[in-house]
């Protein structure tokens, strides 16, 4: 067999090099050449077929009209796992290519492990594993009350390897846990470089096109938070899935960051236990704290994740500063925003927190990044620093803009109804968002125009 082709390509600016050097010639950035395998398309083909799997590769792509074209819509298979089906845009499409990031340890493998063990004989599946014994994964499974039956593993790190093995047994479901143990014969780089997960994922990607396997890799992420690898790997795969959630809490939430077969920001939430991942059906009973009764710097509000409206509780604690610089600290939401909404409380709202150390969280580690919490953050913050709690059953939600003005957020009439589920008596909401009645249901609305309306709204 011919040698393959390689080139090394800096990450920072994708200059090619025929060998490889310490210091790219381009943008003289250092150590940032990779190595890249360099194939001919023909030569791709025949590995294709080669390997069982060459599906379309006979088809010659020509140009062709949309009207043409022949719209059919997916095929989605349930997993039995409601929260998951949610983020996935309702179920399992065909030849799709799922990758999934997270923490060590917050639940990744569990959850695909449930997966298989839910579809069960519904669809075959093969778990493989680059880094447990099939031994370690025997006994994860037995620990969580799965069916053995149903479940086929594969402990193989060679892409290779593992192309020939499901060539042979055609798996509709396939999990690779995880990504960066996985290395191709073609590169001399080392398992888990930025060349062997490209293009391990590359081929894997090929396959699950080709062959109509339902594909999900499992990656490792960076001390940033990021996954680990190319950037590229993102843009390869269909969906991108987090797994997020305190090291100390038993919550989790998987949010999709990338989803071409349905919405993006979708939410799932999980619970852990002794027996896996347990679904959370109603999340925003996790996200309200229990008060014996009214507190101060409390707010509650209605954000939108994906196509589910959630009830979250703003927590505000505002403190005498002993520093020349008062302090902001926002967990769940960001910093900068609340420095730019306490400037908007002084000037348009006439309270000044100049001389306070400003501290702001979100209830049960949810990260809210639509602008529907300015108004919530501001009463929150306004409660704690005048020491009152705001009327009971009351929730408030609107984008507040540099001029003291209250903006109305998408989907108000859907928030307002979730509130009235479970008992709110009150919503301060933009005017825009407010129902022409005035209620919903039994519950209160009123519309605000300006900060300062909102303001005496809570008196």
């Amino acid at each position: 067999m011919a040698k393959a082709k390689t080139a090394y390509v800096c990450t920072d600016c994708g200059a090619e090099h025929t060998k490889w050097q310490g210091q790219c010639v381009e943008c003289n950035a250092w150590n940032t050449l990779s190595e890249f395998v360099v194939q001919s398309a023909q030569k791709s083909v025949a590995a294709a077929r080669q390997g069982g799997y060459a599906g379309a590769a006979n088809t010659v792509p020509r140009v062709t009209a949309l009207t043409d074209v022949l719209i059919t819509a997916e095929s989605r298979t349930l997993t039995g796992i409601g929260e998951l089906d949610r983020v996935l845009g309702g179920g399992l499409v065909e030849g799709s290519v799922v990758l999934i990031g997270g923490d060590p340890g917050i639940g990744k493998s569990t959850l695909l492990l449930q997966m298989l063990g839910k579809l069960g004989e519904k669809l075959s599946s093969v778990y493989v594993t680059g880094e447990e014994s099939l031994a370690q994964v025997a006994s994860r499974a037995q620990r969580l009350d799965l069916p053995l039956q149903p479940l086929h593993a594969l402990a193989e790190t060679g892409v290779e390897r593992i192309l020939d093995q499901v060539a042979a047994t055609r798996p509709r479901v396939l999990v690779i846990d995880s990504i960066q143990t996985i290395w191709t014969e073609l590169l001399t780089a080392a398992p888990g470089s930025v060349s062997q997960v490209r293009e391990s994922a590359a081929r894997l990607t090929r396959f699950a096109k080709e062959s109509g396997t339902s594909v999900f890799l499992v990656g490792h992420v960076t001390k940033e938070g990021g996954i680990a690898g190319p950037r590229v790997l993102e843009h390869m795969v269909d969906a991108v899935l987090y797994f997020e959630g305190d090291s100390g809490s038993r919550f989790r939430v998987l949010r999709a960051f990338k989803n071409r077969f349905g919405a993006v920001n979708e939410l799932g939430v999980f619970a852990m236990s002794e027996k896996g991942l347990r679904e959370v059906p109603n999340p925003s009973a996790i996200f309200l704290s229990a008060h014996s009764g009214p507190t101060s710097g409390s707010a509650v509000m209605v954000t939108r994740e994906g196509t589910r409206p959630l009830l979250v509780e703003v927590q505000a604690l505002v403190d005498q500063s002993s520093l020349g610089n008062p302090r902001r600290v926002a967990l769940g939401l960001e910093q900068n925003r609340l420095a730019m909404l306490l400037a908007v409380l002084h000037r348009h709202g006439g309270v000044a927190a100049y001389d306070q150390d400003v501290f702001v969280n979100v209830v049960g580690g949810i990260r809210v990044q639509e602008t529907a919490a300015d108004l919530p953050v501001l009463l929150a913050v306004l409660s704690s620093l005048r020491d009152r709690p705001l009327p009971e059953k009351t929730i408030a939600f609107g984008e507040v803009g540099l001029s003291g003005e209250i903006r109305p957020v998408p989907n108000g009439e859907e928030r307002l109804k979730e509130a009235s589920h479970h008992g709110f008596q009150r919503a301060i909401v933009p005017k825009a968002n407010a129902p022409k009645k005035g209620r919903v249901g039994e519950m209160e609305v009123i519309g605000v125009e300006r900060l300062s309306q909102a303001i005496d709204a809570c008196r």
